[in-house]
């Protein structure tokens, strides 16, 4: 079984060693399996429980002072199932697999997906808050709105940072410097896109699986590219990948199925990875980074943030 997993593309992180060893864990976790789903919902699972990455317990604190998960798995056969908007899910991945393996369906969202968890064993009305995220929710509590939803956005837009691909403001309309917001962290500095993905292949099947607590201070609901399928995922009978970073982005360029699109036209999981960041670089001027596996078990991995933690294992 060959994984390879990461813990998002964003700044550089406090601790680094210790995020290194959890990575280093749901590597080898996962390559103990025996299937390539197992692998990577195995491998996700010890991400989801470490409040050190943004999915599961210590995920991203939403504009109304929830969290709410999300994930996305599928397979070489082109199985696929979603979750997204969960409260005090850790493990939004298990839900994901359930919609691919006992649904008709492709994705299940909100409370209908919490339900959904729960009549499959998987664990809900989880504490999701970490000491970190604790913290910085209390930080904003001095800058919070209350009198309105046009208030609510103004200031979700001046915490949140967002610029359209073309460099405009959103929130005053002017024309911005999308590195200079980048480098300052405006953009991508604290936003903590420590969303966590594994990809795996066991000689003959594929799987990838994505999973997140979404974005800082985003708008109560919002939904980035995670659990959409080609976006913050993909899987194919040519390559397995998983995406992180600047999520609506992400999911404006499908950058996991640009991956896969490029190992189907010849090239190898490595080379995929780096041609789909430079062209998503050069379509968005934003970052992101990706992982991928190919169907000769080729391992890759590329990014333009200043750092994405990987980790790898194999065992046969």
């Amino acid at each position: 079984m060959h994984v390879l997993v990461h813990g998002g593309a964003g700044s550089d992180p406090d601790e680094p060693v210790p995020r290194q060893a959890v990575l280093d864990e749901a590597a080898e976790t996962g390559a103990a399996t025996s299937d390539p789903v197992d692998a990577v919902e195995a491998a996700i699972h010890v991400l989801e429980s470490s409040p050190r990455f943004n999915a599961g317990v210590g995920s991203a604190v939403q504009s109304d002072g929830n969290i709410r998960t999300d994930a996305g798995i599928m397979t070489d056969d082109r199985a696929v199932g979603a979750a997204c908007s969960m409260p005090s899910v850790e493990h939004a991945v298990s839900v994901a697999r359930v919609v691919m393996e006992e649904t008709p369906h492709g994705f299940v969202s909100g409370e209908h997906a919490v339900s959904l968890a729960e009549a499959f064993d998987v664990e809900t009305g989880v504490d999701l808050w970490s000491e970190r995220t604790r913290e910085k929710w209390a930080e904003t509590e001095a800058d919070r709105p209350t009198d309105g939803v046009a208030s609510e956005l103004e200031w979700i837009q001046n915490q949140y940072g967002q610029t359209d691909p073309g460099g405009r403001d959103e929130a005053s309309g002017r024309e911005t410097d999308t590195t200079e917001q980048t480098e300052t962290g405006s953009r991508d500095g604290d936003l903590d896109h420590d969303t966590v993905g594994a990809v795996a292949f066991d000689g003959e099947h594929l799987a990838a699986a994505t999973s997140t607590g979404g974005r800082w201070l985003a708008l109560a609901g919002r939904v980035g590219d995670v659990p959409q399928v080609g976006s913050g995922f993909y899987c194919s009978p040519a390559a397995a990948v998983s995406a992180t970073g600047a999520g609506e982005d992400i999911a404006r360029v499908t950058l996991s199925r640009r991956v896969a699109r490029h190992v189907e036209r010849g090239l190898d999981a490595d080379a995929a990875a780096e041609l789909a960041i430079d062209e998503f670089a050069e379509l968005t001027g934003s970052t992101a980074g990706v992982i991928a596996v190919d169907s000769s078990g080729t391992l890759g991995s590329a990014f333009n943030s200043s750092m994405m933690q990987t980790a790898r294992a194999t065992k046969r």
